[in-house]
């Protein structure tokens, strides 16, 4: 009885992760993070900074009404946010807010796969400490 309960569990959460359809975010796989660091270079940086540090004064508006980009390290808040949040704000960019807020953050998904927009979070992601990288995963168990 034991087993089939256990199975029966294991299928369930496999069942949930395929059909949330979020490709999986593993920050402890070496490709996935290395193809995320590459792709971070090229399409983040400019904005969060070749070392996630973020623009200068992220948390105050500048004279458009619009905030600097955040950091994506540990001093941010990117890690206060699920997985699932992360992957829609890359790629619905200012249609993932609610209406009226405003923001420079582009939309990736027209230039970005889902896959490659989930390498570079798994990149962000593995230069967060171990208790950083915990606190964000339960996160994801909130949904």
């Amino acid at each position: 009885m034991l087993t089939v309960g256990l199975v029966l569990i294991a299928v369930g959460a496999a069942y949930y992760l395929l059909a949330s359809g979020l490709p999986r975010i593993d920050p402890a796989n070496a490709k996935q993070v290395e193809q995320g660091r590459h792709l971070y270079a090229a399409a983040c940086a400019t904005c969060h900074g070749p070392s996630l540090e973020g623009q200068p004064n992220w948390q105050r508006r500048l004279p458009n009404g619009r905030l600097p980009a955040p950091p994506h390290d540990a001093t941010g808040h990117t890690w206060h946010h699920s997985d699932a949040f992360l992957m829609r704000i890359t790629k619905l960019g200012p249609s993932a807010y609610p209406e009226g807020y405003r923001t420079d953050m582009p939309a990736f998904g027209a230039t970005l796969s889902d896959r490659e927009i989930a390498a570079i979070l798994a990149y962000i992601k593995s230069q967060w400490p171990p208790d950083i990288r915990d606190r964000q995963s339960r996160q994801n168990a909130v949904r």
